[in-house]
């Protein structure tokens, strides 16, 4: 049987299956079944880079660094880049030193 979310319009969209990765300080906005900084997580179709940065409350600023798949997804883009199933999204702070 199909699992279903309510979508943004009313209308269901089925669950798919991404893993979820936080590096550095970002770790601890993991849930705490995370495992080696990363989790599966169910997250409706169509679902955004954007949405799944704002459902794990970690803070736009800190959102340096972000790949789906291995590929940067710029600031900009966040929004309007959808995941996919099996998609890994991958985030890491801003990074200082020297």
């Amino acid at each position: 049987m199909a699992r279903y979310f309510l979508a943004r319009h009313g209308r269901p969209n089925a669950v798919m299956k991404i893993t979820f990765k936080l590096y550095a300080s970002l770790a601890k906005y993991l849930p705490r079944e995370a495992h080696r900084n990363q989790i599966a997580v169910d997250v409706e179709q169509g679902a955004t880079v954007a949405d799944i940065i704002a459902r794990f409350n970690v803070p736009e600023k800190s959102a340096h660094l972000v790949l789906v798949n291995g590929v940067f997804v710029p600031p900009d883009a966040r929004l309007s880049q959808t995941l996919t199933a099996g998609d890994t999204l991958a985030i890491w702070p801003p990074v200082a030193g020297g």
